[in-house]
């Protein structure tokens, strides 16, 4: 359990445990012990799968299992000879160790795993936040200066294109940062153009992939799609979130392709207009025993993944009433991003 994580779930009301390495309770949040009627002392040092009552889908994850999470449906937890209790709840990998959240059956409902994170997660993710302010706040300082002498050497376009890109990276970083710290209403959708938000997410992968392996970043738009209700921000990070683990595949070719779409059924509502987006690759391909659970936190292919960018990615798709899918081989992945340009037929905007 990461040093910024555990002091953030001790005040969550969510019953929260987590184990080491080994799958032993390393510790808990007072809450857990609290919800299970016996004292955290009992709890510490025990196997993390001796709380699995009935049943043996938590000792068969932690002894066996690849994958990265596992969601548990009204698992009996308590320590033996104790009466258990019921919960929904989330198992997950962290770095040393593992997590458990439960969502006790008689207080609440577990969330939809593609709407939010995990009440955990999230604070651990705030955790993460508060450390990432003061290095942020340096590289703005650093941008600031670059750009300032930049404007007095009078440099070549091209290098004060590039300065700006980072300036506007770092806002759009910051931004992020302050949402997790403070979560703020949805912002209202203003008209954007969707090929100025692929552009600015092809400008990132070409500085990216500068200095590296080749990658060949190919446009195939739809020239006739007007502008459209959006957040261009939130659209470029679904986007550059796509593009990246592209280019983290291994990928030599990514293209980003656009069309205008009639009469599509997007989230059991049909449309009469609808934009796709497609991020194309000729990467690895998504490894089969993750296709499942993509979209699901902490869930990455790659060791030092984080497992965040598309579990965003979807998020940013419903934000937008659309979908994220994809399909996927070796050496052909196509992410489709679908977003209603209309209201369901029948229905009438707010």
């Amino acid at each position: 359990m990461s040093a910024v994580a555990a002091p953030t779930l001790e005040h969550l009301a969510t019953p929260v445990v987590w184990a080491d390495a080994q799958a032993r309770i390393a510790g808990v949040n007072a809450a857990f012990p609290r919800w299970l009627g016996i004292g955290p002392r009992r709890l510490v040092g025990q196997p993390l799968a001796a709380l699995e009552q009935e049943g043996d889908a938590l000792a068969r994850f932690l002894e066996q299992d690849e994958r990265e999470i596992l969601r548990l449906h009204r698992i009996a937890l308590g320590l033996p000879g104790e009466a258990p209790r019921l919960a929904d709840g989330w198992v997950t990998r962290v770095e040393g160790g593992w997590l458990l959240e439960a969502h006790p059956c008689d207080d609440l409902t577990l969330p939809d795993a593609a709407q939010a994170l995990p009440g955990a997660l999230q604070a651990a993710l705030k955790g993460l936040a508060h450390e990432l302010r003061n290095p942020l706040a340096g590289l703005k300082g650093a941008a600031q200066l670059l750009s300032r002498r930049a404007a007095s050497r009078q440099d070549d376009a091209g290098e004060r294109e590039l300065i700006e890109l980072i300036g506007s990276e770092i806002e759009r970083l910051s931004s992020l940062v302050d949402q997790l710290l403070s979560p703020a209403p949805q912002r209202p959708h203003a008209p954007l153009n969707i090929h100025a938000v692929l552009e600015r997410v092809l400008r990132l992968a070409e500085a990216e992939a500068e200095g590296r392996r080749p990658v060949r970043m190919q446009r195939d738009y739809d020239p006739s799609i007007p502008e459209f209700p959006g957040d261009a921000d939130r659209l470029a990070q679904a986007v550059w979130n796509l593009v990246n683990n592209a280019l983290q595949a291994g990928a030599s070719t990514i293209i980003l392709r656009t069309r205008f779409e009639h009469g599509l059924n997007i989230r059991d509502h049909l449309h009469a207009r609808a934009l796709r987006v497609e991020i194309v690759d000729d990467g690895r391909g998504v490894p089969e025993e993750l296709a499942e659970h993509l979209f699901l936190p902490l869930v990455s292919g790659r060791a030092e993944g984080t497992g965040l960018g598309l579990a965003l990615a979807h998020q940013v798709a419903r934000e937008h009433r659309g979908t994220l899918t994809f399909r996927s081989r070796p050496g052909h992945t196509v992410f489709t991003l679908l977003l209603p340009q209309t209201e369901p037929e029948g229905e009438t905007a707010a």
